[in-house]
């Protein structure tokens, strides 16, 4: 059978789930961003660019990469539609069709640094869709007919708890009340599902095997919302500190259950460790930049270094189920 043969038979199991990639790759580009410009002096004073060009390099795959995907997705969408929309019914898929917009967002952060011009579209565009994803998601959840609690996981944190990103860009773009808009709905949706992922992981059945991961979805929300609530006030106060430090210790929890992660086999899922660790591995760095100390830069590089290994080996491992047809297979 040839490859072209091989590859139409897999598109209609091409997964919504892969944009939480470019969701891991733009967190890592945006935390190495900030992280540079966090150890600026230290590299002038030894004769290094902190740029080092980094940024646009990584920005600018990341982008491809997004396109390379979105281009497979609409092809998915013009050949098999009927399969979109069971994607679009689904109580978990559902909530990764929000990672579409959500890498428009944090790309259109990635290039706020380097060209505005190539940001401000960005984030218009994926602040719009976001919006029309929460509403449709939300109307959905109010008007199901099949949800049950044990499809309950913390992939539904992704359209709704999402917006909370919105401004991280939207302030220094100039779209203040819009930003406060969006980072009210994501803490109103942090609170209530929040309290539903708990009751559900204490009182139900374990979380599947394959979306064990997304467990680390919960630091997101908090470290998350500490940035982009430094970016609507302006300085460090209460607010700010508790939100970082519930985003540390979720951190905290997660890591001591380290074990159990461990002994997953690779799904597509995985990818849900990195956005998380990028945004607690920013928020401690920008804690340091609003002087609570060295020890917060440090936090942050740590878990930089770890994120960038977790991201090097999903990608070898991702590349891996590809090639093995691991991956856009029934079922998954």
């Amino acid at each position: 059978m040839s490859q072209t043969a091989l590859d139409t038979r897999r598109l209609p199991h091409f997964p919504i789930a892969f944009f939480a990639v470019v969701m891991g790759l733009s967190g890592l580009t945006i935390a190495w961003e900030k992280a540079l410009h966090v150890f600026a002096l230290e590299l002038d004073g030894v004769g290094l660019d902190p740029s080092l060009g980094i940024g646009l390099w990584m920005a600018s795959t990341t982008a491809a990469i997004f396109v390379l995907l979105l281009l497979f997705y609409l092809a998915k969408l013009v050949v098999y539609p009927k399969t979109v929309l069971e994607e679009l019914r689904h109580p978990v898929k559902l909530n990764f069709f929000a990672a579409i917009s959500i890498s428009l967002l944090l790309l259109s952060i990635a290039f706020l640094p380097i060209d505005e011009s190539i940001s401000r579209p960005l984030w218009m565009t994926g602040a719009s869709l976001h919006l029309l994803f929460t509403l449709y998601v939300v109307s959905v959840w109010i008007h199901h007919e099949h949800f049950e609690v044990h499809h309950m996981n913390p992939a539904w944190f992704i359209p709704a708890v999402g917006n909370v990103l919105v401004p991280v860009a939207g302030m220094p773009l100039g779209f203040i009340d819009v930003s406060w808009f969006f980072f009210s709905i994501g803490l109103l949706f942090w609170g209530l599902l929040m309290t539903i992922i708990f009751y559900r992981l204490l009182f139900h059945a374990p979380i599947p095997e394959r979306f064990m991961p997304t467990l680390f979805i919960l630091i997101a929300p908090p470290a998350v919302g500490f940035i982009a609530y430094i970016k609507l006030v302006g300085q460090l106060d209460p607010v700010a500190k508790v939100l970082y430090f519930v985003a540390l210790f979720l951190t905290l929890l997660l890591f001591v259950q380290a074990r159990y992660f461990a002994r997953l086999r690779f799904f597509l899922s995985w990818w849900a460790y990195t956005f998380p660790l990028a945004a607690i591995s920013i928020a401690s760095m920008l804690m340091f930049e609003q002087g609570q100390g060295d020890v917060y830069r440090w936090i942050g590089a740590g878990l930089l270094a770890v994120l960038t290994l977790v991201v090097a080996f999903l990608l070898l491992r991702t590349l891996y189920a590809i090639a093995r047809h691991g991956i856009c297979l029934p079922g998954h």
